[in-house]
């Protein structure tokens, strides 16, 4: 159960002097709202929520949490809030959602309250696309500080790979720009390190052409698990970078927003995206389609990358894999008895191909990740012996476990980054490397 707020000295101490945005005091208008995560299991309770209207915002706030020796935190959609920021100052970037398209260039800028809902819609009357993720309430410089893992990134690789430059504002108050040719070792960090070497004001990436997609999602009875699972193992051998894929075993909803054919089922959900024509799609598919046997329900359809919507699962348990035996299949398939939704999903592609500059996305081996959105019990024994041990900072919901996404020498170079720009870890809430 939360406490509730009880240093009001503290509260009416703080001062922000600059900040030209709304101010949110707990039992005040806006204050529950403002402060809350889309993750239900953090319940934070800030000193007060500030809504920066721009970098010098974000600046007075910081400099008034240093000053009062008080936690600080950034928080735009709340899709990445897994640790709270109570007594703290929580800094609210929503407002800054500014996004602006080079045509020419094929890159966007994008201020630290942007969705990907918003770069999707500024670039697609271009036929340009960004590396976003499932879907388009999710914050865009979060997720692409955590690596990025999006339906185009079998194509072009991660979110973090696009990242040109970055405007900082450091733990000391400086802003610099984050490039190849300026503060390069912290411009190595952010791509995949996460958001704790200083709050990114501004990020601008490559976007790409994508003049047409086929996505969507198909349905087989739940019967078929086994056998999908099995063929899904040997099919990935040979799929191409232009198509990324994920079989989930579902319980769908017993509502009237669910498909008639579908609702209340337990279904075998086979996930698309394509990068090309339907017909080249399709036959790519039919293998699996054989496997699965006759669809419940097929909602695959041609379109543009703005309008597939893919959708996320809930993670609750994540492990990655090199190689699945029949062992890993079975386990998942008695876990959907348990669990609401187990999804596997395709890793490679250009994302196990980094360049020489890549960021320190991790893992980049992996073949596939399983993601479970119930804890199931056993399931973490069962699947431990054939997994990776490592995990994917999008996807990890526990910051103790910060480190199991990186590697070994990846680890050791961002402390030494994080000692340089952040030496007495002033930003030490979330995911955060230590210094």
């Amino acid at each position: 159960m939360s406490q509730p707020y009880r240093t009001t000295a503290v509260r009416d101490e703080i001062r922000l002097p600059g900040f030209t945005g709304p101010v949110h005091l707990p039992g005040e208008p806006g204050y529950d709202e403002t402060r809350r995560s889309l993750n239900p299991a953090v319940d934070a309770r800030p000193a007060l929520v500030a809504e920066a209207y721009g970098a010098g915002d974000v600046r007075a706030a910081l400099l008034a949490a240093r000053a009062h020796g008080v936690p600080f935190a950034v928080q735009a959609t709340g899709h990445g809030t897994h640790a709270p920021c109570d007594g703290g100052i929580l800094v609210r970037t929503t407002p800054m959602a500014s996004v602006l398209v080079d045509p020419a260039r094929r890159v966007a800028r994008v201020g630290p309250g942007a969705c990907w809902g918003d770069v999707l819609a500024a670039a697609a009357p271009f036929g340009l696309a960004p590396l976003s993720g499932s879907a388009p309430g999710v914050g865009v410089t979060g997720y692409t500080l955590g690596g990025g893992l999006g339906w185009l990134a079998r194509k072009h690789g991660f979110a973090a790979d696009g990242v040109l430059r970055a405007e900082v504002l450091l733990a000391d108050g400086r802003h610099v720009t984050a490039a190849p040719d300026s503060h390069p070792d912290l411009f190595w960090a952010l791509r995949g390190g996460g958001g704790g070497f200083g709050v990114v004001t501004a990020l601008e990436f490559r976007l790409h052409p994508v003049p047409e997609v086929f996505s969507g999602f198909v349905y087989f009875p739940i019967e078929a698990a086994a056998r999908t699972l099995e063929a899904y193992r040997s099919w990935i051998d040979d799929a191409p970078d232009e198509i990324s894929t994920a079989v989930v075993l579902r319980r769908m909803p017993d509502d009237e927003q669910v498909p008639a054919a579908v609702r209340g089922r337990h279904v075998v959900l086979l996930k698309v995206l394509y990068a090309g024509p339907a017909e080249q799609a399709r036959r790519l598919l039919a293998p699996l389609y054989a496997a699965a046997g006759p669809a419940l329900l097929d909602e695959t359809r041609p379109g543009t990358y703005a309008e597939a919507a893919m959708g996320g699962t809930p993670v609750r348990h994540l492990d990655l894999f090199d190689t699945v035996p029949d062992e890993v299949l079975a386990a998942l398939v008695r876990a959907a008895e348990t669990a609401q939704t187990v999804e596997i999903r395709h890793w490679g592609g250009a994302m196990s191909r980094p360049g020489p500059d890549a960021g320190p996305v991790s893992h980049r081996s992996t073949r596939l990740s399983v993601i479970v959105d119930t804890v199931v019990p056993g399931l973490a024994e069962e699947l431990r012996p054939y997994a990776g041990g490592g995990t994917f900072l999008n996807f990890l919901a526990d910051p103790a476990r910060t480190a199991a996404a990186y590697t070994r020498a990846d680890y050791a170079r961002l402390r030494e980054v994080k000692r340089a720009y952040d030496p007495d870890a002033f930003f030490r809430v979330g995911h955060v490397i230590p210094s």
